[in-house]
């Protein structure tokens, strides 16, 4: 693995890392969730590892600060721990995807392969259901987020919001909260309001039914929508709930939906079952098509 980097037109220097086959013909480019860079997601690392193994290199493309760490310490257990995105600007979402598609096209991969995890689902879905380009050969949905949804069960919210509001009001928005935003990330009061407002991002409004599904009908490539069984942040039926957003694609019936028995939302303890998935995925329903 080693450290990769894009320039967004805005001038920011985005940082990822790369998982080189050897071969240009194929690149899955993943984007991470909010709070997860490749040094704290193994799935990510797990992932990167196979599939270059396979022949098929990996690009984990982190947006805005989420590939910066954050010290902190967890007070339930004694101990410091590291995480990503506390400051972030989820109104930049379509360019920071972009600018690691371009990063792909340059480097001059023939197949280019769009993975999402978590809230880099939601990522990839509000790219490729806007962007004018065809850059993107096959798409990777994997446990991605009904905002509103996730916003009513997490833990905490109400106080975050609430605090998070009050500061901004008083001018204290690039302050850290003095709690963990939904029990697991520290978050600015500006993060955290962002994150809330963030209309391109409510596009998998199975549960909530705040959102729009217009970004998911206007996705071109083909691809699959991959969800654990155990995943909480779906609801009951985190299968029933990936099949909905497949329906609102133009051509259901020429993506998969995939459901891994077991498995909750961060995979925890099934990294490599995860990695395997995605690799069957791509060479059964995309490399063979």
């Amino acid at each position: 693995m080693d450290i990769i980097k894009a320039i967004a037109k805005r001038g920011l220097e985005l940082r990822g890392a790369i998982y080189d086959s050897g071969s240009k013909d194929t690149v899955l480019l993943m984007l991470t969730g909010i709070c997860s860079n490749v040094f704290q997601n193994d799935l990510l690392d797990a992932t990167g590892k196979l599939l270059s193994k396979n022949g098929i290199t990996v690009i984990i493309g982190h947006a805005h600060d989420s590939f910066s760490c954050f010290a902190y310490t967890d007070h339930s257990i004694g101990k410091q721990k590291h995480t990503g995105v506390f400051n972030d600007d989820f109104s930049i979402v379509y360019e920071d995807v972009e600018t690691w598609v371009l990063k792909a096209k340059e480097l001059g991969y023939k197949k280019i392969i769009l993975a999402g995890h978590s809230l880099g689902s939601n990522k990839i879905i509000n790219y490729l259901g806007n962007t004018p380009d065809n850059f993107v050969d096959y798409f990777i949905v994997s446990c991605p987020i009904d905002i509103m949804h996730w916003w009513e069960v997490m833990p905490n919210i109400d106080n975050c919001f609430d605090m998070a509001k009050k500061w901004v009001e008083e001018g204290r928005g690039d302050d850290i909260l003095p709690f963990l935003f939904g029990g697991f990330s520290p978050m600015t009061a500006n993060t955290v309001l962002g994150f809330y407002n963030a209309e391109n991002l409510k596009n998998c409004p199975v549960l909530s039914k705040k959102g729009e599904a217009k970004s998911l009908y206007n996705i071109k490539p083909n691809g699959t929508f991959l969800i654990g069984s155990k995943d909480s942040v779906t609801g009951n039926s985190p299968k029933s709930f990936m099949e909905q957003l497949n329906q609102w694609t133009k051509n259901p019936e020429l993506n998969q939906v995939i459901e891994v028995e077991g498995a909750s939302h961060i995979f925890y303890g099934k990294h490599d079952i995860y990695a395997q998935t995605i690799l069957d995925c791509i060479q059964k329903h995309f490399l063979k098509r």
